[in-house]
């Protein structure tokens, strides 16, 4: 087996496990398990990665070159060992984002808003949920409910940020840099995108303006030649 066809086997199913893994960290989160449910999450979020932990070993497997695919792969290899802490189990969600990026890849200008809203809901709700997890329980803490984590996440995204709610953990406030980061690109995305349809636009009227043009002018030597063979003919 190549490392292509790897990828093209697993590349759903990851995704499936990438989406089982949110519902299981959304709900011990906003519901604040104990006892018998937060073990039933917990296993969940353990066994979704262990799937992480063996695609990444079989495609390291697979590589051709795997010194070389070792070092130009190492936020894989970030997704698979960090999430092993609790504030950073949100990277596995990573692989979300790249199903929809190489599924907007396929069409990019048709398709980019639907990767945009998309990749930008995930990207508020996870935010929301990493923020109450830090900082439900901190003395001080304004963000203690899901509500409040996600107004704060929206106000973060667009930077807006109204400073009505904000974290006061270490890991909060590393969720509302990485937030930020994500809100200008998706911005940058939505401007870049937009400025090459209009650029299109212009070009494909310039174009259409100029076909008619050259429409026009055939149209009128056609014209010019009728009425020159017909003075030709009275003069003769």
């Amino acid at each position: 087996m190549t490392l292509e066809r790897w990828h093209r086997i697993t590349e759903w199913p990851l995704t499936g496990a990438a989406a089982l893994f949110l519902v299981a960290y959304a709900w011990e989160v906003i519901a604040d398990l104990s006892g018998p449910s937060l073990i039933v999450a917990e296993t969940v979020i353990w066994l979704t990665w262990g799937v992480f932990l063996v695609d990444y070993f079989v495609c390291l497997w697979l590589a051709p070159n795997r010194w070389r695919w070792f070092y130009t792969h190492l936020f894989d290899l970030a997704i698979v060992v960090l999430p092993m802490l609790r504030p950073l189990r949100l990277l596995r969600l990573v692989t979300i984002l790249s199903v929809l990026q190489r599924t907007a890849g396929a069409a990019f200008r048709g398709r980019v808003i639907v990767y945009v809203v998309g990749a930008g809901a995930l990207l508020v709700f996870t935010a929301a949920l990493a923020a109450l997890d830090a900082e439900r329980h901190a003395p001080g803490a304004h963000i203690n409910t899901f509500a409040r984590a996600v107004w704060w996440a929206f106000e973060t995204i667009s930077t807006v940020g109204y400073g009505d709610f904000t974290p006061v953990t270490e890991v909060g406030r590393l969720v509302a840099v990485g937030l930020m980061i994500g809100g200008i690109a998706m911005l940058g995305i939505v401007t870049a995108t937009l400025a090459s349809w209009i650029v299109e636009r212009v070009a494909q009227t310039e174009i259409d303006t100029r076909a008619a043009t050259r429409g026009q002018i055939k149209a009128l030597s056609a014209q010019v030649s009728e009425l020159r063979e017909l003075l030709e003919r009275k003069s003769a």
